[in-house]
This record gives C-alpha cells, structure tokens and sequence, in this order.
C-alpha cells in the first residue's frame, strides 16, 4: 500500500500564504511553529468534477482545532476558499485531487515551545496533488499497534493537531509485520481508530464504529452515519473490543485520503468471508452518489 510518485505532480504549484511557487522551491521558515513542535493543525480535502467535498465542514474543524490551541490569529473561510482556488487553477487541477491543508502558528523570533516567541503568523499552506484514493479496494491488512491512542485529559483527539508521532510509530509497526496500516486501541483497550483512518464494523447488518473518545471526528465518518441514517440501515457508536473486531462480520475504514476501504484481516484473522461485504459495498456506493452530487465548486473543467 506503499504510495507511488505520480508523474503529474512533478511541476506542483505549491501555496505558502498566498505565495506559490514550485515545489522543489517551496519552502517555510525553521523557525516556523510547525518545525519547532509541530504547532499546527491541518485537515484533507477532496476535490470531485471541481467541487471540493464537505469543504465548509472541513474548514469548520481548523477553526475549531486552532481555537482549542490558542491561536492569536485564524483566517476567515473566505481567504482560505479563495486560496484553495488559486491552487488549484494554477496547478489546473480538476478531478482526482488531494489537498492537505495546514495552519501553523507562524514564525517564531528565536527556537522555543513558548507561543509568545510568535512573531508573525500564521502560515498557510495549501498543498493540492493529483492523488486518487489510496488504498486497495481488494482489502487491507491490519495488526494491533502497541501505541495507544490518548483519551481527552492527555491531549483531545478532537484537536486535528500536527502532532502525528503516535500514528507514525504505529505505522512503522504495520510496516515491519508486513500489514497496510496499524489498528490502534485507547488506554482502556477498546478500539480508537487505525494510524490513518476511522474504523466501522458490520455484525448482524447493524454498523458500528467507536466514539470519538480517542478519536477525532472525522467527515467521512459522519458521512457515513449520515447514509446510515437516511436509508434506514442500523448503526450505533459504541465502544468496541478486539473480540467484536475478530468476529465482525464485515470491517472498513474511513477517511478523505481513502474514502471507504474493506479491512479483510486484523491480527491473522480473517474478518468475515475475507472479502468485500455487501454493507461496505452497498455504503461505499451511496458514499459515491452523496460526492457526485454535493460540494462547493471553485474549479471548471479545463
């Protein structure tokens, strides 16, 4: 599942507030909050026939996310909306396009945790690449990481911080045993989410996924739950155990850089028949037809 450069990314315009330049020259300061401690906050977006997906919700978390960090200063959505634009048209990018948005705290005046070493900020970044859903559709493999998940006295998941060290540990777990991602509980030992993505089961034609109590809220998840709700399909948010894991009947997860992916092994064990399930397919094709339909357009086709 290991991600491959693609070609048209090569020349990418990159915007560092409101300036672009090239990729290879793109650069932010080491003074930035972002280097110094990881003092900042992103979100991911998806860009659909020139509408970006859920794109107020999505601007809605960085808010609130900066807000529970304390930053002096946040963008109004209208600057970043125009931005992301820019972005895009100078890339010409239409369809089948990532974008990873990040605000940082800003530059600080000498290397330090300290916030009133902030002297200039934040620092916008819009980064677009031409990048479909990255995982398999086969089905992936998951393993248990050892990595816990924090729960809200440590450091709120509801916070979409920078601070990604935990799922990177976890990663480089799935990498060394051979899996596409690691399944991480919370210190209680109930499932929180994987290094990467939400996560939901199927037992009994009821979908279940845990609460975001050691995980964030995600807007592909709440998709889901929306389509659940819509079309009359049980679902709960509950906590879960790896025994309801190993015996669900079916497993996805969830997420802007996948959209709805089937899990098929955790921890040796087949979930299920081993294969895509009729709820994850059946899900996965409303989720298509709520993208076809909803989005805000800031592109038109070249």
């Amino acid at each position: 599942m290991l991600q491959k450069f693609d070609e048209r990314n090569r020349d990418l315009q990159v915007n560092i507030n409101g300036k672009l330049e090239h990729r290879d020259r793109a650069r932010i300061s080491p003074f930035d909050s972002s280097v110094q401690g990881g003092d900042a906050v992103w979100e991911g977006l998806r860009v659909y026939s020139g509408k970006v997906f859920r794109l107020r919700q999505h601007l809605a978390r960085m808010r609130s996310s900066a807000k529970a960090m304390a930053f002096s200063e946040i963008p109004d959505d209208e600057l970043v909306i125009a931005e992301i634009k820019r972005t895009l048209e100078a890339n010409k990018m239409y369809d089948g396009v990532h974008i990873r948005l990040t605000l940082t705290r800003g530059e600080k005046l000498t290397s330090g945790m300290d916030p009133r070493l902030n002297t200039s900020g934040p620092t916008l970044i819009v980064l677009a690449e031409h990048k479909p859903p990255v995982y398999e559709t086969s089905g992936l493999t998951l393993i248990t990481s050892s990595v816990r998940r924090f729960p809200p006295d440590c450091l709120d998941p509801n916070i979409h911080h920078n601070n990604l060290a935990q799922s990177i540990l976890a990663k480089h777990e799935a990498n060394v045993a051979g899996a596409d991602d690691a399944l991480m509980l919370d210190i209680r030992g109930f499932v929180a989410e994987t290094n990467a993505t939400h996560v939901f089961l199927v037992q009994d034609g009821e979908v279940l996924t845990p609460r975001t109590v050691a995980c964030p809220e995600g807007v592909t998840r709440d998709v889901v739950l929306e389509i659940c709700g819509d079309n009359d399909i049980p679902y709960a948010e509950q906590d879960l155990s790896l025994t309801a894991v190993y015996r669900a009947d079916e497993m996805f997860c969830t997420g802007t850089m996948g959209e709805l992916a089937p899990i098929v092994t955790v921890d040796g064990r087949t979930i299920g028949d081993g294969k895509t399930g009729d709820m994850t397919r059946r899900l996965a094709g409303l989720f298509r037809e709520v993208t076809d339909r909803e989005g805000d357009r800031l592109v038109d086709a070249p």
